[in-house]
């Protein structure tokens, strides 16, 4: 199958070992070859969140044509994948190409639990150990758009693809934590028009952390990561932030 890699503004610009561990990850699968699409752009969440749709418009027009002829698309960020997924519709009506390409846009952790089917009998997958206590922060996007893990306003049972995908890693601890679906507050635009809410939250979430005595904190989102990276490093916390694919792909702390 021909992936295409989509690599979101963050990771591009902040976070490039993100993108790295997201290749050396499917690199492993010999029935993928990972093609990179030099002119991506932005998949225009910003713009849209902030209201500005006549701006997102001719970005999700060029994400579609540039990414249509893949077999699949896969991205470390599931708040970009939603974009994608659940937001263009804004944008085609009755679009045959867009419809034919989001059921094939996949948020990572997803495309390896549900596309390659990683942890089963037929696609077994040996991770490097990473002994370290580990709290999975649900990103907002990845929770309740793509339902990468369970909510608990929902009463139906749900398992987490993510926190699955944890578990095959070796000496991993992953611990329980007092709000596990909890928004860390960053949420793009409103960390800037709602600091002081926005922070406060994010001292909430890693406080949570804190008191599973988590070392590292995970989520599917570097976006969110940087967020509460930032507040951390201000009050001089312990808890580090690696995006999942870091740890999947075998990186140290």
């Amino acid at each position: 199958m021909r992936v295409a890699l989509f690599i979101p503004c963050y990771i591009d610009q902040f976070f490039p070992q993100v993108g790295l561990a997201t290749v050396e990850i499917l690199e492993r699968f010999d029935d993928v070859e990972i093609v990179y699409p030099q002119s991506q752009t932005c998949c225009g969440q910003p713009m849209a969140n902030t209201g500005c749709l006549a701006d997102t418009r001719p970005l999700a027009e060029k994400f579609v044509e540039e990414f249509s002829g893949f077999d699949h698309v896969v991205s470390p960020s599931g708040s970009c994948v939603s974009m994608v997924r659940n937001h263009y519709k804004n944008f085609f009506h009755n679009h045959r190409q867009y419809a034919d390409l989001k059921s094939r846009v996949w948020e990572l952790c997803e495309f390896l639990v549900d596309v390659k089917r990683v942890g089963t009998a037929e696609q077994p997958f040996e991770l490097q150990a990473f002994p370290h206590r580990v709290g999975l922060h649900s990103s907002c996007h990845g929770l309740r758009e793509l339902r990468l893990d369970p909510c608990s306003e929902r009463v139906l049972e749900q398992a987490s693809k993510v926190r699955r995908l944890l578990e095959l890693v070796p000496q991993i601890e992953l611990v329980e934590l007092q709000r596990s679906d909890e928004c860390c507050g960053f949420g793009g635009t409103f960390a800037i028009a709602e600091e002081g809410v926005s922070v406060l939250m994010g001292k909430d979430r890693i406080d949570d952390h804190l008191a599973a005595r988590a070392e590292v904190m995970t989520a599917t989102d570097a976006s969110c990561l940087m967020h509460l990276q930032g507040i951390a490093k201000r009050r001089r916390d312990s808890l580090k932030m690696m995006h999942i694919a870091e740890i999947l792909a075998g990186h140290p702390l």
